[in-house]
């Protein structure tokens, strides 16, 4: 059974799973889907078009479902979902989608930080960390394990590999590929994230590959279809480095340099 607060405002068309806990002042719309086990501290705001999962703890001020902060939405049926098991702190904001992609999905096991945004139709896998402040534009997409640092602006339509770190306070309006630091002003490629692939528990002889891939994208001289070229023949074409390579050859925008 829920505990759910006298002075929350629950509408008769919400549903709302087994054992959540819902503070004073939360706000769940018409149509909201909320799982089980999750925790909706005081000032919750949970709108039309809204679902999430379960074991989910969002703290005080956040806000998930508003409409989209894009002149183009009229209105269409659209969504903003969160998976299971995140943490997302006070005062984040989550969009419903637009007619481009329909959704704005925040995946599992994610923790947002104090004041971040996510904006419509934006991706966000699984097991990422997004620092406070940070404010992804529309149909970005976040990749499986990135890290993201406090204050960081990310142009819309950008795309952010998995495993990777990037550094506070930067703006990229480029893809920023996997397993990388991106850092500096304006954003740059600043090595692999060592300490990062480390603990993810990426062998040694895999890290000098993906290293050795990077060299060759990097340092190489060459134009980018040359390096990925080279890359293909030189370096043993494991998941992690046809990840890297499909990755750059996807990208729409270009990758940092």
């Amino acid at each position: 059974m829920s505990k759910i607060s006298p002075l929350a405002y629950i509408h008769p068309e919400a549903i709302i799973g087994e054992n959540c806990e819902i503070g004073a002042f939360c706000y769940i719309d018409r149509g909201v889907v909320i799982g089980n086990n999750n925790t909706l501290m005081n000032s919750v705001t949970v709108l039309y078009g809204s679902r999430i999962g379960d074991n989910n703890t969002i703290f005080p001020g956040a806000v998930i479902g508003a409409i989209p902060q894009d002149l183009k939405f009229v209105g269409e049926e659209t969504t903003a979902e969160v998976g299971d098991n995140n943490t997302i702190r006070e005062n984040v904001t989550i969009n419903r989608g637009t007619a481009a992609k329909g959704k704005t999905v925040v995946g599992s096991n994610n923790l947002l930080m104090e004041g971040v945004h996510v904006a419509h139709d934006t991706i966000v896998g699984n097991g990422c960390i997004i620092g406070n402040a940070t404010k992804l534009a529309g149909e970005v997409i976040v990749d499986d394990n990135a890290i993201i640092s406090s204050t960081v602006l990310v142009h819309q339509f950008c795309r952010i590999g998995g495993y990777t770190m990037v550094q506070g306070g930067t703006r990229s309006s480029k893809d920023i590929p996997p397993y990388i630091i991106a850092g500096r002003e304006p954003i740059a490629y600043c090595g692999l994230n060592l300490v990062g692939l480390r603990r993810r528990g990426f062998s040694n002889e895999l890290i000098e590959n993906i290293h050795n891939a990077y060299r060759i994208i990097y340092q190489s001289g060459k134009n980018v279809s040359e390096a990925l070229k080279q890359v293909r023949e030189e370096i043993p074409m494991t998941p992690e480095i046809e990840y890297i390579v499909s990755f750059i050859e996807g990208s729409q925008r270009g990758i940092i340099r």
